[in-house]
């Protein structure tokens, strides 16, 4: 039986705080989600791109809606402990069906979500009105919105350096603009600069999310840059995928 009064948003919302981040190291189903539990986590996340390749789905919203929420009200279930569903871009493009959507994760036990703001579909990032709006879909829905900024991410995915000076005063701007509406913390994968992830801290009214890439500063020095919440992305599942495969080649070969 899950111990409810642990599960609330506000609980989750919280665990986040600057100098002191929340530590997420992601999951894929509710086995990888018990042994994280097991190892002292706070709370629960999952990574859509190790979700989905755990079903045998792309990311990008390959795997089905109902997948994500049947994969959701099993980890909820498995594990005493706020989960948080990576929502991508919420599977819709209209608000009202957004909104469904945020309600039926809410509805099998998710407390919080990371909502994206680039086109799944396309090239580039939504505009920030219309964002906003998605936002506040959300948010009224009773997830603790991680609103995520494609800024630096979209660069990084092309092999290109994303840590640049008029990218951070973009995410800013951003990142004001989903504060306003309700966003409960401000994702910015893929920015690994230290100064320009202090200045990001610095600058907005909300904790601020980093995403843990190789190379960058410790845990311990994100914390003293302000960070709020640390997420490790892809990759716990990449690196969980690589040792099964090694280690079905070592039986296969023997």
């Amino acid at each position: 039986m899950r111990n409810c009064s642990d599960m609330t948003r506000e609980h989750f919302a919280a665990l986040h705080k600057a100098g002191d981040p929340l530590v997420l190291f992601n999951i894929w189903d509710a086995g990888s989600a018990m042994a994280v539990a097991k190892a002292g986590a706070k709370a629960i996340a999952t990574g859509s791109a190790s979700l989905a390749g755990a079903q045998g789905f792309g990311d990008g919203e390959q795997m089905p809606f109902p997948a994500l929420v049947n994969t959701a009200t099993q980890i909820a279930n498995a594990v005493e402990l706020p989960l948080s569903i990576d929502f991508e871009a919420g599977f819709a493009e209209d608000v009202a069906s957004l909104a469904e959507n945020a309600k039926a994760l809410k509805d099998a036990g998710a407390v919080g979500c990371n909502l994206e703001d680039r086109l799944i579909h396309k090239d580039g990032l939504r505009n920030v009105d219309e964002q906003a709006e998605r936002i506040a879909a959300v948010d009224a829905a009773g997830l603790f919105v991680n609103a995520r900024t494609d800024v630096f991410l979209s660069l990084f995915a092309v092999g290109e350096d994303p840590n640049r000076q008029e990218l951070v005063e973009t995410a800013i701007l951003r990142g004001r603009a989903y504060a306003a509406v309700g966003a409960g913390s401000f994702f910015i994968p893929a920015l690994t600069d230290p100064a320009m992830i202090a200045q990001i801290c610095k600058e907005l009214p909300i904790p601020v999310n980093a995403m843990r890439l190789p190379g960058m500063v410790s845990n311990a020095e994100l914390a003293k840059l302000g960070v709020a919440r640390i997420s490790y992305g892809p990759g716990p599942w990449s690196a969980a995928m690589a040792g099964i495969e090694a280690a079905a080649k070592d039986a296969l070969s023997a």
